[in-house]
């Protein structure tokens, strides 16, 4: 008889976003003229940029041309957009990383749920909480969380770091030494971030125990502030501790498009085995690379037409930012984030947990936010809105909100 995976079955209900889908669409059936603002899930709202655009439709071009014409592509991406990535990425910023260390995916998500394979099923792993739900989730479909308890909503396996208002949203380093650390910077949901001497702490920790860190760095494009580093490689030693993980998603719009690189440091070596090649095997087996047409929209992000009109996006999106986060203020909400990363972060009102905020608010307002337990037990308490709505929804959303709100937080 056929056995399951039945690390599968470990999984509390169904994964965050489809529980909002499920609560949202209930909600517009019973209310079909009402208009619905979403300001949960993080997906980007403006168009394409036209460089990005351009590239894509000469790459089209050229694959209705036999002499141009390109099949699979190569295991670990393009030289033309590896190169690109080093250079402008890495090489400017002053870190020690060379094409041949940069492997190009369909985004940022999958290499951060498929990387836990080149590890032993008994590694520890370590995350901030509250955090983004697929680092836990594909850990524990890999056997390697234990038990989950539901009053704490805890893993019996998993060292959780607590990440609050109480210490600024900036974990402290681990009482029990982990294996694998995943860190990410600016972080999903909170919106804060790690300066550097503050990122020095844990290359420093991770190169003393041995441990990995997984470095999550998707909102890299969000940062404002000079002293939070764009990669976890303008650290002195990383390479020898970490991998980063990059997405095209948030910075040039590519959430339906799908691009992203992992990097994984030649230096980087456990039991005496490069990690480097465990994932390029990895990567060579059950992946078959980006799609060309796809990679050569990529080259376009790093034009210089490119760079000015995904300027002007991220801008756009960080306006929206502070709508919220002044709004919400002006509410009398206690709000952090929304600096350094396109999300917002606020305390619910005392006597609610971050579900029933949310079904309040889109009761009340018709506005869709992310509950804060949905990523992790210190996210309870908390709520996540995101900023890559359109301005005029944004603006429409907030102003809802403050006619509902200021009675809670009397």
């Amino acid at each position: 008889m056929v056995k399951i995976n039945e690390n599968y079955l470990k999984l509390p209900g169904s994964y965050l976003f489809s529980t909002i889908a499920k609560k949202v669409s209930a909600y517009t059936e019973k209310n079909p003229d009402k208009k619905l603002i979403r300001l949960g899930i993080g997906d980007v709202t403006q168009p394409i940029a036209p460089a990005i655009i351009e590239a894509l439709h000469s790459a089209v071009e050229e694959m209705g041309s036999a002499d141009t014409f390109h099949g699979y592509a190569p295991d670990l991406g393009y030289g033309f957009l590896r190169e690109l990535i080093a250079k402008e990425d890495y090489s400017s910023r002053g870190c020690p990383i060379s094409a041949d260390e940069i492997f190009v995916s369909d985004g940022a998500k999958s290499d951060c749920g498929n990387i836990q394979e080149i590890f032993d099923e008994n590694c520890k792993i370590a995350v901030c909480d509250p955090v983004y739900p697929v680092y836990v989730d594909s850990n524990v479909m890999a056997g390697r969380t234990g038990e989950y308890d539901e009053k704490t909503g805890k893993w019996s396996n998993v060292i959780y770091m607590p990440c609050t208002a109480e210490n600024d949203f900036v974990p402290c380093l681990p009482e029990e030494v982990p294996d694998l650390i995943y860190l990410c910077v600016p972080n999903n949901p909170t919106g804060t971030t790690l300066t550097r001497d503050q990122l020095k702490v844990w290359v420093d920790y991770a190169n003393e125990n041995g441990a990995v860190i997984l470095y999550d760095a998707a909102y890299e494009a969000y940062i404002s502030q000079d002293d939070v580093p764009h990669s976890i490689f303008e650290i002195e030693g990383a390479e020898t501790c970490a991998i980063e993980f990059r997405s095209f998603s948030k910075n040039a719009g590519f959430t339906g498009v799908r691009l992203g690189f992992t990097v994984v440091p030649k230096a980087l070596v456990r039991g005496g085995v490069s990690l480097h090649s465990l994932w390029a095997r990895r990567h060579g087996t059950k992946f078959n690379g980006a799609p060309y047409i796809i990679q050569k929209a990529g080259t376009a992000v790093y034009s210089a037409e490119g760079k000015a009109q995904l300027k002007e996006q991220v801008t756009y999106y960080m306006r929206n930012a502070e709508v919220i986060y002044d709004g919400l203020k002006e509410a009398g909400c206690q709000v952090f984030g929304g600096v350094n990363a396109p999300y917002i972060w606020l305390k619910v009102p005392a006597g609610m947990t971050s579900w029933e905020f949310f079904d309040y608010l889109l009761e009340e307002s018709s506005v869709v936010g992310t509950p804060g337990s949905g990523f992790g037990p210190s996210g309870e308490g908390y709520f996540r809105l995101t900023a890559f709505g359109t301005y005029e929804n944004t603006v429409e959303a907030i102003e809802r909100m403050k006619k509902c709100l200021p009675s809670l937080y009397k």
